[in-house]
């Protein structure tokens, strides 16, 4: 019975291994094809190629404990092109990655916030150690939402860290990853260092 047991265990962990792996392959398709629908993206179908990113890990999909902040005062996030956007400390999310205890910050967007279709929208922006590497070098971010906070916890999967345009053109105004979110170990999932020519905007 024990060994019956425990091929069942290996079956169910396989079969969930290729079912995220296979969510998270949709997951990405229909990222890149967010860039050939909008008319005001850096990138064309022919550039989708220069799109890489690294395999599936279940292991960086954690649960957080998730402290909403209170009486948080707007303050300029600088961005990549010199300009800044204004942004709001949201909240303190708590979890456990790699068997450290890592604490991030959550923000929320004035402008978006004002914008009924984006008003739940949160941004977690981060810099890791395989940026300029391996991954690009102004960071990446992972888009959140209120309503996926349940009994103050909150799944974040690093798997869907992507890059902002700035990896892929000049011309925007790409937030840069405030130093609370600088995480002292590698995350070596979601999207990597793009392999296109940098396109400079008229």
């Amino acid at each position: 019975m024990k060994i019956l047991s425990f091929l069942f265990l290996l079956i169910s962990t396989s079969a969930f291994a290729q079912s995220y792996s296979e969510q998270l392959a949709k997951h990405r398709e229909e990222y890149k094809q967010d860039f050939v629908k909008d008319s005001r993206s850096p990138l064309k179908k022919d550039d989708l190629q220069n799109l890489h990113f690294y395999g599936a890990d279940s292991t960086y999909k954690v649960l957080a404990e998730v402290e909403i902040l209170k009486n948080e005062k707007v303050f300029k996030m600088p961005t990549y092109n010199g300009s800044s956007s204004d942004y709001f400390r949201y909240a303190h999310l708590n979890f456990t990655l790699q068997g450290k205890k890592i604490q991030m910050t959550l923000y929320k967007s004035v402008a978006l916030s004002a914008n009924p279709l984006y008003k739940d929208h949160l941004f977690l922006p981060f810099t890791d150690e395989t940026n300029g590497k391996e991954t690009y070098g102004g960071g990446r971010y992972i888009d959140l939402n209120t309503k996926e906070i349940n009994s103050n916890q909150l799944t974040i999967d690093f798997n869907k860290a992507y890059n902002p345009y700035c990896a892929y053109s000049d011309g925007y105004r790409c937030p840069v990853p405030p130093e609370e979110n600088d995480l002292q170990l590698r995350i070596a999932v979601g999207e990597k260092l793009y392999t296109g020519e940098k396109k400079h905007q008229k």
